[in-house]
């Protein structure tokens, strides 16, 4: 499993995780949901439900990931398939996105 918490505007809003390649979970921080003046991290995961599952990874944080040959360098540079939407994700996402959300990797310690 892999996972991130989600920032917006450096606030955690909450937390994203791969449990498969064909599980995701996006799940609000229990503050950010209560919080009304809290904006939803986009429209296509409003805050009228608190935690959301998919087969594949959110639209949403597809469209933070480079295209084409900056995403071909940024798998090379990073040492990553370069069909690992999650792991470039969690690579790339942590300073520089297009909007304000960014990710930031848990580092899930095996026993």
């Amino acid at each position: 499993m892999r996972e991130a918490i989600v920032y917006n505007s450096g606030r955690v809003a909450g937390r994203l995780q791969e449990i498969s390649p064909f599980e995701y979970f996006f799940r609000y921080d229990d503050e950010y949901f209560k919080d009304t003046s809290a904006p939803a991290i986009s429209l296509t995961l409003p805050k009228t439900r608190q935690e959301y599952k998919s087969e594949h990874l959110f639209p949403f944080f597809c469209n933070i990931l480079s295209e084409g040959h900056n995403r071909t360098v940024q798998a090379r540079l990073h040492k990553l398939d370069e069909d690992d939407d999650f792991g470039l994700l969690l690579s790339t996402a942590q300073t520089d996105t297009p909007g304000a959300i960014t990710l930031k990797p848990v580092q899930n310690d095996s026993i």
